[in-house]
């Protein structure tokens, strides 16, 4: 029960044996398995269209690139996401306006309305660990401004809303399948919506802007790029997603634990779940009290020296260099807050309830000694 990970992949001998199809079949790129995963996607969301990737990063900037999003347009977003979430938006011209979020992670919607101006064009949440967003009022938003929502559901894959699948509500909503996430392709992503017009476009960019005429004769109608999923890893993603319920039930045991255990808990708070919600359960963040944030490094060393490969979700994107440079200081007090707080506990489906145990064990006995 040593080094246990934040969260891992879990391939099986199908997975394996979808793969091995694959590399002794005929097509390696741009053959039928990935058709075939993005047909599965839309049918387990909902969804109408589904364009996979080569990555969330490529997704999310053809999301981007085919809603219209142009030079210095600004899109609100949060601070507390991997750092592609706001790079893609320079790569197009835009300019991310960071939200502050609330103790779950998530972006508070209640902070959106204020940050919007004429130069608005999009909202981009995040669900972050899985757990959605409200939705609801940000679309109430949307719809009041004219703003489109784009959904950064990297966690999100399988999670719902009143038993309404994550991926068949905005606009676009992006998917990673990165190793960890709740499926894997290894490196992947996709965008799914609703819009003809914009699965028509994402897929252009997706593969060079280019069209197919008659016989040899294809035409690059606009810039695009090769963004394309290979078939090795749409196999990988149709056999994962025929197991995606089952990988999200065993994460919902492990934090259902965990849950019961901290639940009277004072050194650490955990993210609550509202009860019309189902979370991917992608992570376990706890929040450290402010009596451990001086001791966090040591902490975060102690456990990990422990055999808990534990993490922490995230530095706020604009206290990089990069972004700091660019657009100088920025300051949001609850996503600092969270920073100094938040570490995220090892909660995945190839894990058992001692696994479980011993984690929650080893965190409470290693925090006690930093405790006043």
């Amino acid at each position: 029960m040593s080094n246990l990970s934040y969260s891992t992949q879990c391939i099986e001998q199908d997975d394996i044996d979808a793969a091995t199809q694959v590399l002794n079949g005929t097509f390696l790129a741009q053959g039928p398995k990935v058709k075939e995963f993005e047909d599965n996607l839309c049918a387990y969301t909902g969804a109408k269209y589904a364009i996979a990737f080569n990555s969330a990063t490529s997704a999310l900037q053809a999301s981007y690139l085919a809603s219209g999003i142009q030079q210095d347009d600004e899109i609100i977003t949060s601070p507390i996401s991997f750092v592609s979430t706001s790079n893609m938006m320079i790569e197009c011209g835009a300019i991310p306006v960071w939200c502050d979020i609330k103790e779950d992670g998530n972006i508070d919607e209640d902070k959106i309305e204020k940050l919007i101006t004429s130069k608005t064009k999009a909202i981009v949440p995040v669900h972050f660990a899985g757990k959605p967003v409200s939705l609801e009022k940000i679309h109430a938003l949307a719809k009041k401004y004219k703003l489109l929502v784009i959904e950064d559901a990297a966690h999100a894959l399988g999670s719902s809303i009143y038993r309404k699948k994550i991926g068949s509500f905005s606009d676009m909503t992006i998917f990673s399948f990165h190793a960890i996430k709740p499926i894997t392709t290894g490196e992947g992503g996709a965008v799914l919506t609703d819009n003809e017009e914009y699965a028509k476009h994402l897929r252009l960019i997706r593969s060079h802007g280019m069209v197919k005429k008659d016989l040899w004769n294809s035409d690059m109608i606009e810039l695009g790029y090769n963004f394309r999923m290979p078939e090795l890893a749409g196999a990988l993603g149709v056999s994962q997603l025929k197991k995606l319920d089952k990988f999200v039930a065993l994460r919902w045991e492990i934090s259902s634990y965990y849950d019961e255990v901290f639940k009277d808990e004072t050194l650490f708070s955990t993210q609550k779940i509202e009860k019309n919600q189902v979370s991917s359960r992608h992570l376990y963040p706890i929040l450290l009290d402010r009596q451990l944030h001086p001791h966090k490094e040591k902490i975060f060393k102690e456990l990990q020296e422990n055999g808990l490969g534990i993490q922490v979700h995230y530095k706020p994107i604009y206290q990089n260099s990069f972004y700091i440079a660019k657009f100088g200081k920025t300051s949001l007090p609850v996503a600092d807050d969270f920073y100094r707080s938040e570490v995220s506990i090892p909660c995945h489906q190839k894990m058992s309830l001692d696994d479980a145990k011993f984690v929650a064990d080893t965190l409470l006995k290693i925090l006690s000694k930093y405790a006043r």
